[in-house]
């Protein structure tokens, strides 16, 4: 297998919200439908599909990686630094999301983690050096 791109679907039970809360925190928009809001994200524009979970729950058979406890992806974003990391918990609080951990020491970095309003978790990490 070669594949030549990667992306994310997930699947979110409101697009509206959705959508308003990844445009709050910059997310570049990557084009909507009635069943899709669609961000690229980072320098690569990697890209974050969140379908409605109705769709998701027709064409995949319930098997959509949704907003569970536990998650199966936690998708990691760079920061440039601590007082970056600040800005970002403060930005996601304001959007509407929650944050689980942080901000604070992480090894030699400094991160947080949030959950969207559907539960999909990132973390947010400045790392030195990288």
């Amino acid at each position: 297998m070669k594949p030549k791109s990667i992306w994310a679907n997930l699947s979110v039970a409101n697009l509206q919200r959705t959508t308003q809360f990844y445009t709050e925190l910059g997310f570049k928009p990557n084009g909507e439908s009635a069943e899709l809001t669609s961000f690229c994200v980072g320098d690569n524009d990697f890209v974050l599909h969140f379908f409605l979970k109705e769709r998701f729950d027709v064409e995949l058979n319930g098997m959509a990686a949704g907003s569970k406890p536990g998650s199966e992806v936690i998708f990691s974003l760079s920061a440039t630094s601590k007082e970056e990391v600040d800005q970002c918990a403060e930005e996601v609080k304001q959007a509407g999301g929650t944050t689980f951990f942080g901000p604070g020491k992480c090894g030699e970095g400094y991160n947080f983690g949030f959950a969207d309003p559907d539960g999909h978790k990132f973390n947010v990490l400045y790392w030195p050096g990288m």
